[in-house]
Formats: structure tokens, sequence, C-alpha cells
């Protein structure tokens, strides 16, 4: 059953996740950061952030489409449970019964449920998988084939541990071509996308669409600047992670697996792809099950997935309970898509913490702060203001809980070094807004688009 939202706890938190994820932006270096958010069976939040080509000062919009990567291998979970209604495909058919070409080898062996759940024991990616740098075409057919027939391939024995394969997904997406009698590409978009009636995802890169596809990036981690990332086809490997699309449509895509939406799949096999049949790593939190990805964050037990491609980080999380489903793209291969995501759960999780506060005349307040320490925030969540630092990964880890009297704000709580029992005093123009803060430690700030350093710091006076 649905668990409904309150309205306004949801506005407070979209209202500063806005802000967050501009700030963000902006102070991870990352190229651009495209966001939507669906709920009360909507997209009630579509933005971007950035640029889609820094060099050509082109801005990122909500439009632009990113290479979602691995979200490919929730289509292709969506495409093989279709094809098992139909009673085209079993679950428990071994690979070798639709791709012939691998009968008399142990990949062959492996079954349709054991690929899904990663549970082959199937090489990730080939002992030569420079595809992923660009040094060489991803694998077409026949050497996608030659790859599984290579004694190679055969890692570890099927069923013994979690162990993801893009390889092993390349071959799900031959097994979708056998059984449909046409090439996955075209069942992918016939039977998920056309079906949803989505134009901008799709299963493979679109060549008459680039000037639509925002530009990836390399990573900061080994260099003090960026370099572009072309795009390229993933060929045979279009399964695995081939997709693209922004993120208003990968919202809406996901939310044709929350229950009780029949368009794509039946409540069973819904409930097949998104119940976890193996834990990822040491946390018990991370799972997996048929081309999803199943976690927690804090208590929300959530299903979806990530996608990394040379140049483009993206998530995906959905709250089957709340009918909530975010998707954060990055276009730079270090983006912090998974923590921008999550940080929306945060927030709501911070708003929902407490019955309602009575939030009239509290948005005066609320703002981002700067001095020279750095940048303070004051957020509105559950009709309560808190004091946050927007740089940290979770912004509603140790909040500073704030009460109102009169035009200042008084820190009612937060850990021990945050000056407990003391006051944030507000100055107010004429027009009402803030034109500086006294601190609860003394130190003045002023709102950040006001906010400038000398070109040196010296000692006033």
């Amino acid at each position: 059953m649905c668990e409904a939202l309150n309205p306004e706890n949801l506005r407070e938190a979209l209202a500063y996740y806005d802000s967050w994820l501009k700030y963000n932006q902006h102070y991870q270096r990352i190229p651009g950061v495209q966001v939507a958010v669906y709920a009360d069976d909507r997209v009630v939040f579509s933005a971007a952030y950035g640029h889609a080509d820094v060099e050509n000062d082109v801005p990122l919009t909500d439009q632009h489409l990113f290479r979602i990567a691995s979200h490919s291998k929730t289509f292709t979970g969506t495409a093989v449970l279709q094809l098992v209604e139909q009673g085209r495909v079993r679950l428990d058919d071994k690979a070798s019964q639709h791709v012939t070409e691998l009968v008399g080898t142990p990949i062959g062996e492996r079954t349709v449920r054991e690929l899904l759940a990663h549970a082959g024991g199937v090489t990730r990616d080939s002992q030569d998988a420079d595809w992923w740098q660009l040094a060489t075409s991803f694998p077409d057919r026949d050497q996608l084939l030659d790859v599984l027939r290579d004694a190679t391939s055969e890692v570890i024995p099927e069923n013994e541990r979690f162990k993801y394969s893009n390889i092993g997904f390349g071959l799900l997406g031959l097994i979708v071509e056998a059984a449909s009698g046409t090439s996955y590409n075209a069942f992918a978009q016939t039977s998920i996308v056309d079906k949803l009636g989505l134009a901008h995802l799709g299963p493979e890169l679109d060549p008459a669409r680039l000037t639509e596809y925002a530009v990836g990036y390399s990573a900061l981690s080994y260099a003090d600047t960026r370099v572009p990332i072309e795009h390229v086809d993933t060929r045979a490997l279009a399964a695995a992670t081939g997709f693209f699309g922004n993120a208003h449509d990968l919202v809406t895509y996901f939310s044709a697996h929350l229950p009780g939406d029949d368009r794509l799949l039946v409540e069973k096999s819904k409930r097949e792809m998104q119940h976890p049949l193996w834990t990822t790593g040491s946390d018990e939190k991370a799972r997996y099950g048929l081309g999803l990805a199943v976690s927690k964050v804090g208590d929300r037990e959530m299903f979806g997935h990530g996608g990394g491609y040379p140049g483009h980080i993206t998530r995906t999380l959905v709250d089957p309970a709340k009918r909530l489903v975010v998707a954060v793209l990055t276009n730079a291969i270090d983006g912090p898509a998974s923590q921008l995501t999550e940080g929306f759960f945060r927030l709501l999780d911070l708003a929902e913490s407490k019955d309602r506060g009575d939030a009239a005349g509290l948005e005066r307040f609320t703002g981002r702060f700067a001095n020279l320490w750095g940048i303070t925030d004051v957020m509105l969540l559950g009709g309560r203001l808190y004091i946050t630092d927007p740089s940290g990964p979770n912004p509603a880890e140790e909040p500073m809980p704030l009460e109102v009297d009169g035009d200042a704000l008084r820190v009612t709580g937060g850990n021990g070094y945050s000056s407990y029992g003391e006051y944030y005093r507000f100055t107010f123009g004429a027009d009402g807004s803030v034109e500086s803060v006294r601190g609860s430690s003394g130190l003045s700030l002023h709102p950040l688009d006001k906010f400038t350093l000398p070109p040196r710091v010296t000692v006033a006076g």
C-alpha cells in the first residue's frame, strides 16, 4: 500500500534539493548535472545545472541526452520477463537453448535467471576490454560470441556468489534476439520505450541526435582539467550498457515498475525482478535481483540501478512504498550521481522525522550565507529550520535544529561543537531580504550572492 506524502514536506524538500544540487554542481566541479523526481504519479521536478558542452559554453537543459549505461540492464531484465510472460523464454532455460552457437560450452550451460542475477560466474568484461577507454570498438555479435566461447570467460562456478558481468548481459541481449525474432535494440524500443511513449529514451546511440547529447568528460583525479570523450556505439553490449535518455523520461520509465502499473509487466514479474537474490558485497543492504539493484537509504527499501559510461555517471533510485523515483545524470566519469540521488531521500527523511511544524514566517530566514570560513545554509524542512553544510555528502547529516526568537534563531540541538543554545541574529532590509547574519560563533555571514573576498585578506583597522 502506498504511504501518502505530505505535500508541504515534499515541496520544502524539493526546494532545498534544488539549491543543494546547484551548489554541488559548482562546488564539486561537475560539468553538468541533470535531475528529475517522480512523485504523486507525475514528474514533479526536472532541472539541469552546469554545461552540456563546456568548451562551447552550451548550458545543460533538462532535454539533453545522457548515456545511462548499466541502466540498460533494467531494460534487458524487463525485456526478458516480457518474453517469459509470452511463453517464449523460461528463467531456467539454458543460454544455449536460445543461442545455439554456445552449445557444449560452459557459458552455454548458464541459465537465464543466473545471468540476470549476475550469478553465472561469467567474466566481467573479458581479458581485453579497452573499449571502456575507447582504445578499441565495443564488440560486435561475432566478437561477443568469441568471448563467450573462450574458456577464460567461466571465471567461477555458477551460483557461488554475486559476480557482476557485462558480458553476461550481452549474452542476454542475444537471447532476447533469438526468442523475439528481432534485434535487441528493436525489441527494447518497441516493447518498452514506445509502449511508454518516451521520446527521449533509446537502446543505443542515435547518430541523428548527436547534437542533443551532453558531452562526456574525463575525471579530475589524475589531471587539473577534464577532456571531452566521444560518444560511441556499444554494439553487442547494448543490452548491458547501450541506453541513452534524460532524467525526465528515465523516472517515467521506472514508474512503470511501481506496484499497480501493468504497462510493461504483471505484478508477478515485477516482484521477481525486485526480489533480492544476492548481497553484492560486505554491505548487507546492497543486494541484487533480476536486472535490478536493491538497496536501503535510511529505512527506505529501494530498487534501481546505476550506470557508468566513458564520460557519464548516472543513478536512479525508486521507493515503491512512497511511489518516489529520483534520477541523477552527470556528464563526468567521476560524477557523484549516487551521492546526489540519495541526497533527496535524506532530505525527505529529515522532513518526515518529526510531526510537521508551523512553517508560517520561516522562509524569510532561509538562504545560503558565506564568510571566510565557508558556506552555511539555513533550510526549511518539515516546517522546521535547520543549519547545514551544503558541501557535505549528506545534507541532512547532523543538521542543527533552530527555533525562532524574534529576528534571531536559537540553536536547539546538534553536537557539542555547534554552539548549542546560542543565536544566529539576522539583519533584514526594508524589502524583507537578509542583509547579514551574526552567527552563533560570533562571526558575521552575508548572503552568498553579496559576498566577495578581497585580493588578500589582511587585518582590518
